[in-house]
């Protein structure tokens, strides 16, 4: 049944009788034209059908593959004029029975985006918030000597997520009475890269998703989850990519190398000028997270857990806010393990590549059998 009623984008004065209405707010609308218009608050129910169903990654397929079917309607009938697949008054109740109209085809699709964890592909783009205020080239571009952007860098989108500075950070010798380690400025790196990741694949956080988020973030990050201890920014970082290419955590947009990368251009800060400020805004967002993660967990374990990752952030704050000039060697061990992890990709991919070259395919041939019995007389020793 159709909407009664004008459509509520129309120009005024020209307003053509309801045919549709809109999933999130259900103003009715006429046409693919003012849907287009009001594509903000259906982007944004897209958003939170995709959101909610990453949740524990227990969810429904058939709800999530209408998430991804709507989506692509939408994108499909964009520049088909006058036309629309989206059937009249489409709400969120409709989505199920959108799973059985995917061919088979669609729905292997799909599933392989949900087991890989690439299902935030479906999600308007998202950009770290740490690229926002920066008008120089990051410096791994300038030793590079190119300014050309990462493939696994997110494409950019909204910058309005940056999180503040916290206005009041306490200063270590009220924290400890006892020397800092020389070890703890190498937890930055492993800390940052489950941050950059974990922004990521969460798609800047979202408050519904907050127990899975901090879940992610202490099992990528050892010095959070375990209280690890590294002597180089090399093993922080390793430890962390280790953690994702055991499987144990989806890859992300980024991937372990763009993780370590964005781990290095929050070191670097804005500049000479601000170093630390980049660091300090994301060890205050964690820091933030985790104590209202630490709220909402039921179970006496996981709060014991959250508060001591809390308190290392908080440690780690200190510490960033009275060393600023080691935040930039910092961000060059990263800069050299990024190269490294690259470097090692490339010859992987090579030596592979020259292997299925030399096997006609991905597998090595079969063996050839070296002794071959012959037919005829067997078993007579007189013979």
């Amino acid at each position: 049944m159709e909407p009664a009623g004008p459509c509520g984008f129309c120009p005024a004065g020209e307003a053509q009788p309801a045919r549709y209405t809109c999933p999130r707010c259900n103003v009715p609308y006429c046409s693919l034209r003012c849907y287009r218009t009001h594509g903000t608050c259906a982007e944004a129910f897209y958003r939170d059908q995709v959101l909610g169903e990453l949740r524990g990654r227990s969810a429904s397929p058939s709800r999530l593959a209408g998430a991804l079917r709507r989506l692509r309607q939408q994108r499909e009938t964009e520049n088909v004029p006058g036309e629309t697949s989206l059937s009249p008054g489409p709400g969120p109740g409709a989505l199920s029975g959108l799973w059985e109209r995917l061919t088979p085809v669609e729905k292997a699709a799909f599933e392989r985006l949900l087991r890989q964890g690439e299902a935030g592909r479906l999600l308007p783009p998202w950009r770290p918030w740490w690229w926002g205020r920066r008008t120089r080239p990051w410096l791994l571009e300038e030793l590079d000597g190119s300014s050309g952007g990462d493939p696994a860098e997110p494409i950019p989108g909204d910058l309005n997520c940056a999180p503040a500075v916290p206005t009041r950070i306490p200063t270590l010798a009220s924290l400890s009475r006892s020397p800092t380690s020389p070890l703890v400025r190498f937890q930055l790196p492993n800390v940052l890269f489950a941050y950059a990741h974990t922004l990521a694949l969460y798609h800047g956080g979202d408050d519904a998703l907050l127990s899975d988020f901090c879940a992610t973030l202490l099992g990528v990050s050892g010095a959070l989850g375990t209280q690890q201890i590294f002597a180089s920014a090399e093993e922080a970082l390793q430890a962390a990519a280790h953690v994702l290419e055991a499987g144990e955590h989806p890859p992300g947009p980024l991937g372990t190398r763009g993780a370590m990368q964005e781990s290095a251009r929050i070191l670097w800060g804005e500049g000479p000028a601000n170093r630390k400020g980049y660091t300090l805004a994301a060890l205050g967002h964690l820091a933030q997270s985790l104590g209202r993660a630490r709220k909402q967990a039921l179970v006496r374990n996981e709060r014991d857990r959250l508060y001591r990752a809390r308190k290392k952030c908080q440690f780690l704050l200190a510490w960033t806010n009275e060393n600023e000039d080691a935040l930039m060697p910092l961000g060059l061990d990263c800069t050299l393990a990024y190269r490294a992890h690259a470097m090692a990709a490339e010859e992987v991919a090579a030596l592979t590549e020259e292997l299925e070259r030399l096997w006609g395919g991905p597998m090595p041939p079969a063996p050839k059998t070296l002794i071959e019995e012959l037919p005829g007389r067997t078993g007579d020793p007189s013979h």
